[in-house]
């Protein structure tokens, strides 16, 4: 379990996490997400006490990092992914931690297994791809048979079946009563992994709920709807609260109004509807929402904004 109890780091005049608290319980998979500058590196950080706080704690299974005799068997994490001596094989990397907690060399060939690295655990890391220093990274976070992860975009460079193998790992982790806290900014590989979000936004907790919970805040009503009579429906629900998208001849987009609503002026108007489906918001959506007014970097002009100014 992790633990953050009013947790505030500040550099100079510079507020990256402002007063923070939450829990990260066993057994699900829990989403750390958040901006660009929200505060989630420099949270992460301070949990493995490579960052001290300026006020408040976290601990990991109810102590401070610094304070667990062997904290590798109590916390596994990849932060930095090509934090690795470039000249060392990856197994040879991997015995060296090993040796710091008097892990035996098997747990060592079992990770390597694990992570897929088999083929190119004797190779130099320097000459790794982006997706195999991702699975070193991963198999270092493992070395300890840890009961607590802390993933920081993990997913980064794996090609789909490593990104399914990911998904698969943390999901059985946490089944088997494992903390694991996942940071990602991928929102539609993290609405099928996650159980919990926790969000950040400039340095304060914005979200702290289940996905569903998160995805069901968002406050987009939009409908399907498919009718033979489909423009005739678009001007009997046309007002200045609905917008109404033409998708093909005969399907449109309602935007809102609930599928009921949509259902009861169709009635009345004596149209025929053949589909009738509330769509819900999806994460990425619902995560946009909710950051929309805590996003420190933004980008300029848009490319077709761009292209109506020459």
């Amino acid at each position: 379990m992790i633990e953050a109890h009013t947790l505030t780091k500040t550099y100079g005049s510079k507020t990256a996490v402002n007063d923070i608290t939450f829990t990260v319980r066993p057994g699900a998979v829990t989403g750390f997400l958040g901006p660009n500058g929200a505060g989630k590196s420099t949270t992460m950080r301070m949990i493995v006490g490579l960052d001290r706080p300026t006020a408040g704690r976290v601990t990991v299974n109810g102590k401070l990092y610094a304070d667990h005799s062997s904290p590798l068997h109590e916390v596994g994490a990849l932060l930095d992914a090509k934090a690795v001596h470039t000249g060392r094989s990856a197994e040879n990397h991997l015995l060296a931690l090993a040796a710091t907690h008097r892990i035996p060399k098997r747990r060592v060939s079992e990770v390597i297994e694990l992570t897929g690295l088999e083929s190119v655990a004797r190779k130099r890391v320097g000459g790794f791809s982006l997706g195999m220093g991702q699975r070193l990274g991963i198999a270092a976070a493992l070395l300890g048979d840890p009961q607590t992860l802390i993933l920081d975009e993990p997913i980064n460079g794996l090609d789909p079946e490593g990104v399914r193998w990911v998904r698969s790992l943390v999901r059985g982790l946490a089944a088997e009563g494992r903390t694991v806290l996942l940071s990602s900014h991928l929102m539609s590989e993290m609405a099928v992994t996650a159980d919990h979000l926790i969000v950040l936004g400039k340095g304060r907790v914005i979200a702290n709920a289940p996905v569903a919970e998160v995805i069901g805040g968002a406050t987009r009503v939009s409908v399907r709807v498919r009718s033979p009579q489909a423009s005739v429906l678009a001007s009997t629900l046309a007002s200045p609260e609905v917008t109404v998208t033409h998708v093909e001849h005969d399907l449109l987009t309602v935007t809102g109004i609930t599928a009921e609503s949509v259902g009861d002026r169709a009635a009345r108007a004596g149209i025929a509807l053949h589909e009738l489906t509330p769509i819900t918001a999806s994460l990425e959506e619902a995560y946009l929402q909710l950051t929309n007014d805590d996003v420190e970097y933004r980008t300029g002009a848009s490319a077709r904004d761009l292209e109506m100014t020459r």
